[in-house]
């Protein structure tokens, strides 16, 4: 009932937490172990040698080779490699193509008149007694069954004990099935609340009748896997062949050698530790196979549930290690003014990062400027958030150093969770115009979000984004000096940026744009404005103060078409009339760009090309995007 509390609790979920390494570790284990005992049952050892006692000391002080020799029998180790060849070459055959005859089965079946053939022909080599397979008769269905006391419910080793074993198997079930699901050719995933609820209703109605607690069971899963079995049906065939076997034909089962049996699950045991396995753990680095190897070990010389805690204990020191040395990324940038140390965080920042981060702030040089760059960053655990503000409102202070935390939230939700979109853009398939002008607000939709994608590669990764066609060529004045691909969360290589100052474009700045969509295959023309432009800005208030300004030229044209009265220039704000006056010269650029260029007017038509504006909002992030521009004069 307890197994039952924690499925309807959804205590499973701790199996979707548990590392690959420990779950091959536990396989490779159970494959050892299942060498090492079976070995004696495949040598025909006798039962009462020391050889059948499978413990820790067996593995610590194995017994010498001339113990081995004098204890074996031949008939079981003439059975053994029998078995073994069948089970190795089955599937370079012939045989392989009989699904309904599987090997496992050919194998016992043979062992069984092999036997028989030498009862009669080689009486030295023939096996019985404690060779064989041992199930004592069922005289009556009554001696199945031992109900329960229930004047011992009060006794508290009762409930202790209850206890004990349901975390136990409740535990050992969730490897097993996560194992499992490893050796599962499709990797479907098992549902652990499920497996839990499921054991917790058969314990209970097992306990009842005088049954035992049962779990899943790596063992009998991985040979059902090796013969075959795809489905849920398999484990209720293989309960029921079990109970026939055991009601119905145990006189035939008991035929069976032990010897055939022990072949078949050093096979078994040597596909869990196979050497590939440990070459393939190897290969990951050192903080995979620490911990495999140790899991490994430690279950062979302990236990399961002991040495997947080992196991879990070495993990987690490689997990810390991994935190303290990776929760930023850091560059030092040097200009003019002096050194620059920038760190940037990373995706998500927990408690393990800290000591890592205090560290690196603590030693950084007196008198420096600090940028923490906290944009990317989805959750940042508070002891994090509190470090940074004592680091700026005290440590930084005491020492001179200027110090700047962008992006940081005073709060994270850790259960938020991003809205995915259910049908992503994805490039190669992004071929249209207004597909592409989609990409990009979908682009500005997930910035305004906070949903950003750091991008941080090397200059040959780079060198592998750049070779596909951009998606779009983007105007936008000089005074924009944000990253276009941070702004559109576009990908790398995705737009060819150009300054025009003002948003204005003049002949050479529209053949830029044709060569961009001409010769570099953009399909997108967008002219970006902005909020807050300081060159408009300035060239207004040197307007309006009667002085002359290089800037002039940039408004020149918004001024002389008459929607700029002096009166509305007078008693408008000025940050407003700056806004209005970019919306002006990025619709006249439109319209430029399609009059004066030839190819991208006929392109336009077409629908092979489009061209529109945006204007992006400094305060919020976001961007207005215009409609795509229509040649037949509906803008």
């Amino acid at each position: 009932m307890l197994q039952l509390l924690l499925g309807i609790l959804k205590a499973g979920i701790i199996a979707d937490y548990m590392p690959t390494s420990i779950i091959k570790g536990l396989l490779a284990a159970i494959g050892i172990i299942l060498i090492f005992s079976q070995i004696p049952y495949a040598l025909g050892i006798e039962q009462n040698s020391r050889l059948m006692d499978y413990s820790r000391n067996f593995i610590l002080y194995p017994p010498d080779i001339e113990m081995i020799l004098g204890s074996l029998a031949p008939g079981a180790l003439v059975l053994t490699i029998i078995s073994l060849l069948i089970l190795i070459f089955w599937d370079k055959t012939f045989l392989r193509k009989i699904k309904l005859l599987p090997p496992f089965l050919v194998v016992v079946i043979l062992g069984v008149f092999i036997n028989i053939f030498f009862k009669f022909f080689i009486p030295s080599f023939y096996l019985e007694g404690t060779h064989l397979v041992n199930i004592p008769s069922i005289d009556a269905l009554s001696s199945f069954f031992a109900f329960p006391d229930f004047g011992a419910i009060g006794n508290i080793n009762v409930w202790t004990y209850g206890f004990t074993i349901a975390i136990i198997a409740s535990i050992a079930t969730l490897l097993a099935i996560e194992a499992a699901d490893n050796l599962d050719p499709h990797k479907r995933i098992s549902p652990p609340n499920r497996e839990l609820i499921a054991q917790g209703i058969g314990n209970t109605l097992a306990g009842l009748i005088g049954g035992i607690p049962i779990t899943s069971v790596i063992v009998r899963s991985s040979v059902n896997i090796e013969a075959g079995a795809e489905t849920k049906l398999s484990t209720i065939i293989h309960g029921i062949l079990l109970l026939a076997s055991v009601l119905v034909i145990s006189s035939v089962i008991n035929l069976i050698p032990l010897a055939s049996l022990a072949a078949i699950l050093l096979m078994v045991g040597y596909k869990l530790a196979s050497v590939s396995i440990f070459k393939s753990m190897y290969a990951r680095g050192w903080n995979q196979f620490i911990p495999f190897i140790v899991t490994a070990i430690a279950i062979v010389v302990t236990d399961v549930l002991l040495g997947v805690l080992i196991g879990t204990a070495i993990s987690i020191f490689f997990l810390l290690r991994g935190n303290y040395y990776n929760p930023f990324q850091i560059e030092r940038i040097k200009s003019k003014e002096g050194e620059k140390i920038r760190l940037e965080l990373s995706n998500e920042v927990s408690f393990l990062n800290k000591p890592a981060i205090k560290k690196t702030l603590w030693n950084l040089p007196e008198n420096g400027e600090v940028v923490i760059d906290a944009t990317f960053s989805t959750y940042v655990e508070p002891d994090v958030i509190e470090l940074l503000h004592d680091y700026k409102d005290t440590f930084a202070k005491e020492n001179d150093i200027n110090i700047t935390i962008t992006g940081l939230r005073e709060s994270y939700h850790s259960d938020a969770k991003l809205d995915l979109i259910k049908e992503p853009y994805v490039k190669k398939e992004i071929s249209t115009p207004e597909e592409i002008l989609d990409y990009l607000k979908q682009g500005n939709q997930g910035y305004v979000a906070g949903n950003l994608v750091s991008r941080r590669l090397r200059n040959k990764e780079l060198m592998d984004f750049i070779r596909d066609a951009p998606l779009a060529t983007v105007v936008n004045c000089l005074d924009m000096r944000e990253p276009l691909n941070m702004l559109l969360n576009s990908g790398i290589g995705d737009l060819i940026p150009i300054k025009a100052a003002g948003n204005l474009m003049g002949t050479h700045l529209i053949h830029s744009t044709e060569i961009a969509c001409r010769k570099q295959g953009a399909r997108l023309i967008l002219l970006m404005g902005n909020s807050g432009n300081s060159f408009i800005k300035d060239a207004l208030e040197c307007h309006l103060a009667g002085k002359d300004s290089y800037l002039q030229p940039l408004i020149a044209p918004a001024l002389a078409s008459g929607e700029f009265s002096e009166e509305r220039l007078r008693t408008e704000q000025i940050n407003a009339l700056a806004d209005s006056i970019v919306l002006w010269n990025l619709k006249l650029s439109v319209s430029s760009i399609i009059q004066q260029n030839e190819y991208i007017k006929e392109e336009v038509t077409k629908g092979n090309l489009g061209v529109c504006s945006g204007f992006f909002n400094r305060e919020t992030g976001k961007i207005d995007f215009s409609p795509l521009y229509q040649v037949n004069g509906k803008n």
